[in-house]
């Protein structure tokens, strides 16, 4: 599609045309997973549509962003941008674990082109991320694709877009403890491969340090972990519903995951993974963590991203909580595996799996 287009906008409405239709389909294949029909059972398996759909979306979305990459520098520069430009997934997009409604989470890096002076490589991938931005978020009837650099070294007041060097120096001299967190599912998703390598190269001796990490370093993240939940979680919500920030849900499930791969990661290479299941798991085989602990801490992660992926599905916009309007409740009930008039089943379900995973926090992330 993108190279029969006539210039950067055709192209890229392509693209998201073709993201639209491939949002259906996964959904459609997570809804029948669910429901089942008369030629499919139920998948018994929740876990496995919940890998479905985050790498499905995640997989799609990588996709997006090297389309309309390829889009912008073609129309532009004519295939051959000045300098080598990759983007690295961040969050859930660098785990493989998008949800219908998420945005990209993503840093920028590029590198000058023998010869091509470091101001006009850095105008030219500054442009290129200005354009993809612009074009993925045109309003039309296709899903914008929101694009979020935050996670950039000294947040949205640092540079959108970073030289490899300049990532290099930032992180030798003034990387913060969160930021080592936050590089824990960075991973190359599109742009230049080899330049992608070399970041991911980069950034492995910071989210996997030699000897794991001190005690000041410990109650440096599990000090993180508070102030985010208590800052970020709204305004009159119950955080015993809230699959993202409640207790037992996806921030305690996954900070707890991470904080064994920033200890034991340099030793394990099971924990060197992005995606937070197979952590866990490596976790649960090197010892770190019983079978029990495991499966309720798996157990919790799933229903909460089921949960999230059902409002979005329901709704048509994202959302942590389960919805007030009754009929929309009954909605995600269905989607859960909950028949009609059992919504307060499916509540009551939720809340004690939280609660049992969020024993199990306790236990492993607080002592």
């Amino acid at each position: 599609a993108v190279r029969r287009a006539d210039d950067a906008v055709q192209a890229v409405t392509a693209v998201r045309g073709v993201r639209r239709r491939e949002l259906f389909r996964t959904a459609a294949a997570d809804i029948v997973g669910s429901y089942g029909t008369e030629a499919q059972p139920v998948e018994a398996d929740q876990g496995a549509l919940v890998d479905l759909v985050g790498g499905a979306v995640s997989d799609l979305t990588a996709a997006t962003l090297a389309g309309t990459l390829r889009a912008v520098v073609r129309d532009k520069w004519g295939d051959v941008l000045p300098t080598r430009f990759a983007i690295i997934g961040m969050g859930r997009f660098g785990g493989h674990e998008l949800g219908y409604g998420s945005d990209a989470d993503v840093l920028f890096v590029h590198e000058p082109r023998d010869g091509v002076a470091e101001r006009e490589a850095g105008d030219a991938a500054n442009k290129v991320v200005s354009e993809m931005r612009r074009l993925l978020q045109v309003p039309s009837a296709d899903p914008p694709l929101l694009i979020d650099a935050d996670l950039r070294p000294e947040g949205r007041s640092g540079p959108l877009v970073r030289t490899l060097k300049s990532y290099e120096a930032y992180y030798r001299r003034w990387s913060l403890g969160w930021e080592s967190h936050a590089l824990l599912r960075a991973e190359f998703v599109a742009g230049d491969e080899d330049l992608g390598r070399r970041f991911v190269e980069l950034i492995d001796p910071l989210r996997y340090p030699a000897g794991g990490l001190g005690e000041d370093a410990v109650r440096e993240i599990r000090r993180l972990k508070a102030r985010m939940e208590s800052e970020r979680l709204p305004r009159g919500a119950d955080p015993k519903l809230h699959a993202k920030l409640g207790p037992g849900g996806l921030s305690d499930v996954e900070w707890t995951v991470q904080l064994f791969q920033l200890r034991h990661g340099h030793e394990i290479a099971g924990l060197r993974t992005t995606r937070t299941r197979a952590a866990l798991v490596a976790a649960r085989d090197a010892g770190l963590v019983s079978e029990e602990h495991t499966a309720t801490l798996d157990e919790a992660w799933v229903l909460a991203t089921r949960v999230r992926n059902a409002v979005m599905l329901v709704r048509g916009r994202a959302g942590d909580t389960f919805p007030t309007d009754p009929r929309e409740l009954a909605a995600v009930g269905r989607y859960l595996g909950h028949g009609s008039g059992h919504a307060g089943d499916m509540l009551d379900e939720y809340r004690r799996t939280a609660r049992r995973a969020r024993t199990v926090v306790e236990d492993l992330f607080y002592t």
